[in-house]
């Protein structure tokens, strides 16, 4: 049976700094937002400071890169251009910040 749900989203987090629970709720946020296009997401344990989330392999946030956590808004919106580009996520769309 192909999965009609075939996005893949990762989120490492740094056991150390107790991030978990702020990986679960972006999770959350993400699973409810895109609830027909991922059909896995995984939260990894690390260490280190380490906050990263990866769509389909691609690294698309980076906390040591970017310098801190995305608002959930951005991070949906990144989710977003690789899972369903031509989405509309209402509200979360008005304030767009610059790339």
């Amino acid at each position: 049976m192909e999965n009609s749900r075939p996005h893949k989203v990762d989120i490492h987090y740094c056991t150390g700094c107790r991030w978990l629970l702020r990986s679960a709720w972006m999770a959350q946020e993400l699973l409810t937002t895109f609830e027909d296009e991922i059909g896995e997401l995984t939260l990894h344990p690390g260490s280190g400071g380490i906050f990263e989330v990866h769509v389909n392999g691609e690294r698309i946030w980076s906390r040591k890169e970017m310098g801190g956590f995305p608002e959930i808004t951005r991070l949906k919106q990144l989710v977003r251009d690789r899972v369903s580009p031509d989405r509309s996520l209402g509200h979360s769309d008005r304030n767009t910040s610059n790339t």
